[in-house]
């Protein structure tokens, strides 16, 4: 899985038929070196840009610029199954499917496009393993937003460790999303981007800082929230849409934070986050009495402690690191493509009417085989 946050590669090993969990085998995180990330920034299109027709002018610089960012993403995919197989001890032949992910360019659910980057077919050659690809465009074309996809995964999880609803898995990656398990059943399960995650305040620090992210939120937490500049985040018509909702890495900009210092653009950027996921709890059910037990962090803005105690603050329930139920956070939405990857070989669903507001389940995946 490349996620949103542009970081890296993140690689797991699952033994599961698609709807129970057997095992979790081993695990590793690749950080993209600088020259991979920015291939992949350079490729991202912004809201309202259209990528060239094919007899437009820059469609040749523009489509030689992707799939060179295509190949040179396929390819350190294909170094990091290599690099977890050495260390499982395991050959390709023990390996029955590679759920690959792609990178995601541009998302637009209501002009039914979802554009994720990355050749199947090459990592196949590669590494010798069958892979499925192509997660999302069948729930798209149905009228769903394709996004989030892993829920159902989140739900297994919780099955597996026999957790009690209501709870809340929050993923905070390029951009924040969130999980209500409301039930024991899948039919009970909602789900939609809550707003920005890390994407803001990373691009905040890379723009004024040079570094790619700031660093446990040691940065936000040295600054002051601006007030003014919050407010303006926060007057975006997507907060009172009520889900299904998704979003694009680039739908939210931090225009509104310039001219503040290092320190205060953090720390806006960073409430702005956590204050997104709280409007995101009001189109929850039950309104407070509805409320989850609980609320359980996975991606990258877990390891952010500015962010997680703004978190606490703002959602007014115990805020805790997936680590707390034995999860691994680093891993999970590698392990969550696995077993996207067998449900999509059997057939079942990827994707519900409460987790991406597609008219009905829906199942998708394309399939790559030796010849």
């Amino acid at each position: 899985m490349s996620g949103t946050s542009l970081d890296g590669i993140d690689a797991a090993l699952l033994r599961t038929d698609g709807e129970t969990i057997a095992a979790f085998g081993p695990a590793l995180t690749v950080p993209y070196p600088p020259e991979i990330r920015d291939r992949i920034r350079a490729v991202l299109y912004a809201p309202g840009q259209q990528p060239p027709g094919p007899h437009a002018p820059g469609h040749r610089a523009a489509g030689g610029a992707i799939d060179v960012a295509a190949r040179i993403l396929t390819i350190a995919h294909a170094e990091a199954v290599g690099v977890l197989l050495r260390q499982a001890g395991l050959s390709a032949g023990d390996v029955a499917w590679l759920g690959f992910h792609g990178q995601t360019i541009l998302h637009r659910p209501a002009e039914r496009r979802t554009w994720q980057i990355g050749d199947p077919q090459m990592l196949l050659r590669m590494t010798g393993i069958p892979v499925v690809s192509d997660f999302r465009s069948m729930d798209v074309a149905m009228g769903g937003q394709g996004a989030p996809l892993v829920p159902l995964y989140h739900a297994a999880l919780a099955r597996h460790a026999g957790l009690q609803p209501p709870l809340l898995v929050l993923n905070l990656g390029g951009v924040g999303n969130v999980t209500y398990i409301g039930g024991d059943s899948d039919a009970d399960l909602i789900a939609f981007d809550t707003g920005p995650g890390n994407a803001l305040i990373d691009d905040w620090m890379l723009a004024q800082a040079g570094h790619a992210h700031d660093a446990g939120g040691a940065t936000a937490a040295q600054g002051r929230v601006n007030d003014a500049a919050l407010r303006r985040l926060l007057d975006h018509p997507y907060f009172s849409a009520p889900p299904p909702k998704s979003l694009d890495r680039n739908d939210f900009s931090a225009a509104a934070v310039q001219g503040l210092s290092l320190a205060d653009g953090a720390a806006t950027l960073t409430a702005f986050t956590a204050a997104s996921v709280a409007r995101g709890l009001q189109h929850l059910p039950g309104g407070v009495s509805g409320r989850p037990l609980r609320c359980l962090v996975c991606g990258g803005g877990r390891h952010n402690a500015t962010l997680m105690r703004m978190l606490t603050q703002q959602l007014n329930m115990p805020v805790e690191a997936v680590e707390a139920v034995g999860w691994r956070g680093d891993s999970l939405e590698a392990e969550a493509f696995a077993f996207l990857a067998a449900r999509a070989l059997r057939g079942l669903p990827l994707s519900l009417p409460g987790t991406t507001g597609v008219r009905m389940p829906v199942s998708g995946g394309r399939f790559w085989r030796p010849a």
